[in-house]
């Protein structure tokens, strides 16, 4: 191995990633209870030790070990002698937890703006007739100056719009009161299933998530996701924005050594199910120009079916643990995934995917030019850090000495499109109540004038005091 280079497994040669390689991308497939989440821990500790830092989701909790180092297990030392680790020892990872519902690590927070209305209809599960209304308030928004920070900024937002249609239309085409009634509906849902803990400030910053230790090693960056994971649509958005503000954000950097980032996202499936075409077009974007950026991509799934064709091509690095093929839909992605695969002369790779035991996998990386290795079926690497969950005890003592503690604690709510359209609402309300005050006057007075104006004097008070009301009208 040379020093830019991760060891996934041994098989009749050593797999290895190779740096330079990193940031096309990747896969690590296969059935539940096969060996995902431990070739994904192999590559997390991989990276850190190459100074990358990585971000990855943990649905189950058992990503969370990689903050421990591993507990003695003579299988696994075993296993280390047999693939020939000398180096093999166990040890723990520089980790930071964080969770968008601030309860097992440090709050994940992005507005509205950054989410934006195309992010935001598929967390709502909206029409494309509803998505254009949406698109049409955050740039009435825009054009009047109104932060979109949090859901009562939106919701807001929308009670004045509904209020104030015929202002709208004028500037900004037809919206129907019926359509703005749902998009509150749909808001007061998601707020209910919680996702007011995401929305609002200070926003995630992306430099906190590309730091290294003292020692160069890169941060391993763990999204508790086991109550986001619930909630699919969030999780899948949540994901999709901290990728797309990624690509957004970061300078060019083309070939280099070394990638920037690691972004793994589990349970792929997820961001592709029922998402609208514009929305998967936009994934499949982010995905082949990020790479540019100097952050490789790797999607982990049960089956490789559940990715895109469009985008599948474009994930060189291939980890593919076993597969069961029960029903003409398994058939299916067997042979979807053995015809992926670079063949090797006398591994039928489509039989071998059904028979791979739990820790071996199909690997294929990428090589000299760019180009796929032939595949090979291998034994993956133990790894240093622990197998499993961690202590709540544990979890917080690593939360209490992150760099970041203090910095996403405590919530801000700065003065935003919630906050100017209730000051305007006031203001119209104080000086309708102003003119009604007025005109009660006015009438009082003139009635005042018509009475005394049966006599002279009377007619002279009454002509006084008319000149003096409409002057002192006039001077206004």
């Amino acid at each position: 191995m040379t020093a830019n280079q991760i060891l996934i497994g041994q098989g009749d040669l050593p797999c290895v990633l190779e740096g330079r390689y990193a940031n096309r991308h990747g896969l690590i497939a296969g059935a539940t209870g096969t060996g995902k989440t431990v070739s994904l821990q192999v590559l997390a500790e991989g990276f850190s030790d190459l100074g990358i830092p990585v971000f990855l989701a943990d649905i189950k909790g058992d990503l969370a070990g990689l903050a421990m180092p591993g507990e003695e297990n003579p299988k696994l030392s075993q296993r280390a002698a047999d693939l020939g680790l000398n180096d093999y020892r166990l040890r723990s990872y520089p980790v930071v937890f964080w969770d968008v519902f601030g309860e097992q690590g440090h709050p994940v927070r992005a507005t509205l703006s950054d989410i934006g209305p195309l992010l935001l209809s598929r967390l709502l599960n909206l029409t494309d007739i509803q998505q254009s209304v949406l698109t049409l308030l955050f740039k009435y928004a825009d054009d009047r100056g109104l932060l979109l920070l949090d859901l009562k900024d939106l919701q807001s937002l929308i009670s004045h719009a509904s209020e104030n249609t015929a202002e709208l239309g004028k500037e900004y085409g037809t919206v129907s009161k019926q359509t703005l009634g749902i998009l509150q509906r749909e808001l007061a849902a998601l707020e209910h299933q919680g996702a007011d803990h995401f929305f609002g400030e200070p926003a995630l910053q992306l430099d906190d998530l590309m730091q290294t230790t003292l020692d160069g090693r890169g941060h391993i960056n763990i999204l508790a996701a086991d109550k986001l994971f619930l909630k699919p649509r969030l999780y899948a958005t949540f994901l999709l924005w901290l990728l797309s503000e990624l690509y957004e954000n970061l300078p060019e950097r083309g070939d280099a050594e070394l990638p920037r980032m690691a972004f793994f996202f589990d349970e792929a499936h997820l961001l592709f199910d029922d998402a609208p075409k514009v929305l998967i077009d936009k994934v499949e974007q982010v995905v082949r120009l990020i790479r540019s950026k100097g952050v490789g991509v790797y999607f982990i799934t049960q089956n490789p079916l559940d990715v895109p064709d469009k985008i599948l091509g474009q994930l060189g690095n291939r980890i593919q643990h076993a597969l069961r093929a029960f029903t003409p839909k398994d058939q299916k992605a067997v042979k979807a995934a053995a015809e992926t695969f670079r063949a090797k002369e006398g591994l039928d790779v489509a039989t071998v995917i059904t028979e791979l035991g739990v820790g071996e996998a199909l690997i294929s990386t990428l090589i000299e030019g760019g180009v796929p290795s032939p595949v090979e079926r291998a034994r993956v690497c133990p790894p240093r850090s622990r197998m499993g969950a961690i202590t709540p005890d544990e979890r917080q003592a690593v939360v209490q000495r992150s760099p970041y503690r203090e910095r996403y604690a405590e919530r801000i709510d700065r003065e935003s499109a919630y906050e100017l359209l209730r000051a305007r609402a006031e203001e119209s309300v104080s000086t309708a109540g102003m003119g009604m005050e007025i005109q009660g006057f006015l009438e009082k007075a003139a009635k005042s004038a018509m009475t005394a104006a049966s006599s002279e004097l009377g007619r002279k008070i009454g002509k006084q005091l008319l000149r003096g009301i409409l002057g002192s009208l006039g001077k206004r």
